[in-house]
């Protein structure tokens, strides 16, 4: 007689039955292994000890020895938080050399780890632009600057970043930099930016820093002015023309806008 069209072997029963028994003794098996606590926060970030960011670090960092002693100091500091991750100071380094940067704009200093970073790849005739509002952070790092023998290329400016910014474009030095890294009070973001990619030259790139803000920008509250312009600013990134951007799950993330 014909053979019903649902039917099969036994032999291919028994096989699709031994890997249903298979699959959900992997699922199972899978649900016993939850993700490590210690890698990753809630919002998917690496943690900052987490034995993987550890191997990031140990297979990835090429630190300066004196970029290394500024680190630690800063590390002491009860503000030492603050400090970009040196991976991140890395990538901006390296980035500052791939465009062959000579000018250069970082808003927002706290002990000059990030400056020195960059300095360190600049031409001799390259210069760092440094707004920051406290002298007491860049005293930190200053010392270092000059013992890694960059300190003529970093151009420290005490007084609010606008007002640098603004006295830049005043000058005439629209579109003369190559490279920016903002860092800074997160309720000025736009204004940073939108003054640093008047004064960056087409090609060139802006770094943003702490575009996660601790994963807050997922629901800013209310009352969180920070999370809420970093979020702001983040849906006008992704759809502004004049730009071509990275985020990159990098320190608090990072974008990367490159201009048109």
């Amino acid at each position: 007689s014909a053979m019903p069209l649902l039917s099969v072997s036994k032999e291919v029963a028994v096989g699709t039955a031994m890997l249903g028994v298979a699959f959900a003794t992997g699922m199972l098996a899978g649900k016993r292994r939850p993700p490590n606590p210690a890698t990753y926060t809630e919002t998917g970030m690496i943690e900052k000890n987490s034995p993987l960011r550890q191997y990031i670090l140990d297979h990835s960092l090429r630190e300066h020895p004196i970029l290394k002693k500024l680190r630690l100091l800063t590390a002491d500091h009860p503000w030492g938080r603050m400090m970009v991750s040196c991976e991140q100071a890395q990538l901006m380094a390296n980035l500052v050399k791939l465009i062959k940067a000579k000018k250069v704009i970082e808003v927002g200093v706290f002990t000059g780890y990030n400056a020195l970073n960059m300095a360190l790849v600049l031409p001799d005739n390259g210069r760092v632009i440094a707004c920051d509002i406290n002298e007491d952070y860049a005293k930190i790092g200053r010392p270092l600057w000059k013992e890694a023998g960059v300190e003529h290329k970093i151009d420290l400016r005490i007084k609010p970043a606008i007002q640098t910014l603004d006295e830049l474009l005043a000058s005439g030095e629209a579109e003369t930099f190559d490279f920016a890294f903002i860092d800074a009070d997160k309720e000025n973001y736009n204004e940073y930016y939108e003054k640093c990619l008047r004064l960056i030259k087409k090609g060139g790139i802006i770094a943003i820093d702490n575009v996660f803000w601790n994963g807050k920008v997922l629901k800013p509250r209310k009352g969180d002015l920070a999370a809420q312009s970093i979020h702001r600013l983040n849906e006008k990134l992704l759809r502004d023309a004049r730009v071509n951007i990275s985020m990159l799950p990098i320190g608090d993330g990072v974008t990367l806008a490159f201009k048109l």
